[in-house]
Order: structure tokens, then sequence, then C-alpha cells
């Protein structure tokens, strides 16, 4: 059961992987991504399919609960941005909130795969 459930983990993190890395190309090929990152936007999609690659590794092979605990704790400082895009933004800007209520159902569901590995054992 327990080998079931972080197999689980890693592959919903890495379909929430694909989501974000698709997103973030799309938003840099149409110059919606922030000024305020360093670097230019290809080396972040390309360190964030890295740290991706890792924790899909970490969660389908190593199967530590820290591990899936430290990835959820991470995972969920996404909350404030998309809680604030889904419900507090208006509609004025070039992204809809529909699009971070979206992301935000989306790591909900992550964070409570991720919980069932790291604490439902």
């Amino acid at each position: 059961m327990r080998e079931t459930k972080f197999r689980q983990a890693a592959f919903v993190y890495l379909h929430v992987a694909i989501l974000y890395e698709a997103a973030a190309y799309v938003m840099w090929r149409h110059a919606l991504l922030p000024a305020t990152r360093l670097g230019p936007p290809l080396l972040w999609l390309v360190l964030g399919a890295g740290i991706a690659a890792l924790v899909v590794y970490g969660l389908f092979k190593w199967q530590k609960p820290w591990f899936a605990r430290v990835v959820w704790a991470v995972h969920g400082l996404r909350l404030p941005t998309l809680i604030q895009g889904a419900f507090l933004a208006g509609t004025g800007g070039p992204i809809l909130p529909s699009f971070y209520l979206t992301g935000l159902v989306v790591v909900m569901i992550n964070l409570w795969m991720l919980a069932r590995a790291g604490w439902d054992l």
C-alpha cells in the first residue's frame, strides 16, 4: 500500500510539472512572465524540468516520507499566489482568474497525494 501511495504521488507530481512547464512556456511565448526573474526564461524552464524530474524520481524510487513532506511544504508555497490570482485579482489583466483557480485545484490535489505518501503510512 505504501509503494502505491508514493507511485501515485510521483505520477500526480509529474502531471503537475508538465502542466506548469507548459503554462510557463506559453506565458514566455506571449511575454507574460514576470520581469523579476533572473536570467533567461529558457534557463528557468530547463531548471524547472530538472527539479521536477528529481522530485518524481525521488518519490517513485526512494519512497521516503520525509522527502514527500518536504516536497509538500515547498509545493504549498504556491498557494498564496494562486489564491490571490483566483480570488483577489481583477479581470483587467491578460491572465484570467480561472487560470489561477485551475492551478489552485491542481496544486491542492497534488498536496493531497503528497500528504498521503508522507503521513498516511
